[in-house]
């Protein structure tokens, strides 16, 4: 379970840019292959086309979801909420299993106007190079980003 410190002092407002990260529970690697990845790929659109986000730059990495993304209505907690019940919903179905797929809670820092969002993009897509997953940047198949690399 999340420190309840995760929550303290959050704050969500439309038209901000967070940077999110969640993680599957148990740290379980669900997201190793095409299938699985693609169901959460669906879900972050899903939310977009709902009205509640603008994606910015996502990278799928094999037991969490790193997010950049301007909240557009709601509040973070409703967003992370329907992110996290349908593709759970999704995945468990695909993966013939039940009960609690995502940890709860969520890590989110608002990002500062004076930050460089292609910054915080190249950073987030560079996990995967920092995990050894990857051997350079735009390697790393399921990463997208709005900015070319």
């Amino acid at each position: 379970m999340a420190s309840p410190r995760l929550r303290y002092g959050r704050f969500s407002r439309s038209g901000n840019v967070y940077s999110l990260t969640t993680a599957i529970h148990g740290r379980e690697p669900v997201f190793v292959d095409d299938a699985s990845v693609a169901i959460l790929v669906e879900t972050l659109r899903f939310v977009e086309c709902k009205g509640f986000s603008h994606s910015l730059a996502w990278v799928v990495m094999p037991d969490h979801l790193h997010w950049l993304m301007e909240l557009r209505k709601g509040t973070l907690a409703e967003c992370m909420a329907l992110l996290k019940s349908r593709s759970g919903r999704l995945l468990n179905r695909r993966l013939e299993r039940r009960g609690l797929l995502w940890q709860h809670g969520y890590h989110d820092h608002a990002v500062r106007s004076d930050e460089s969002l292609h910054e915080k993009a190249m950073y987030i897509l560079a996990n995967p190079v920092r995990a050894g997953l990857a051997g350079m940047l735009g390697e790393y198949p399921h990463a997208w980003c709005r900015w070319p690399l």
